[in-house]
């Protein structure tokens, strides 16, 4: 049996329109693909500065100083990290109930 009225390309076109239409429906609801850094302008779910659980005991611009800073308060029995921020500065990080803490021994050091 010949197929020579055309009928098999109807699956392929409606596949085809279909394709095209959601495509429309996203471009139009702002889908479409963002900056090469990942992070598309309004859609970021966090702030710039949001470290989950740590919070950000002293910011420096010189890593050394950083450095310091955490083996101060890991001396002091805290744990902390240390991160760059994107303007290049290095944040130590602690946790949230022992921020109050290290502030104050990085304040008197």
């Amino acid at each position: 049996m010949a197929t020579s009225d055309g009928w098999y390309l109807i699956g392929p076109l409606i596949a085809v329109g279909l394709v095209g239409f959601l495509g429309a429906v996203f471009w139009r609801m702002g889908l479409q693909p963002g900056p090469a850094d990942g992070l598309a302008d309004g859609l970021a779910i966090f702030g710039e500065e949001d470290y989950g659980l740590l919070s950000p005991a002293a910011v420096t611009e010189e890593p050394q100083v950083a450095d310091e800073i955490r083996r101060l308060l890991s001396d002091a029995g805290i744990r902390a990290t240390t991160t760059t921020r994107r303007d290049g500065r290095v944040c130590v990080l602690v946790f949230a109930e022992e921020v109050e803490e290290a502030r104050r021994l990085v304040g008197s050091s």
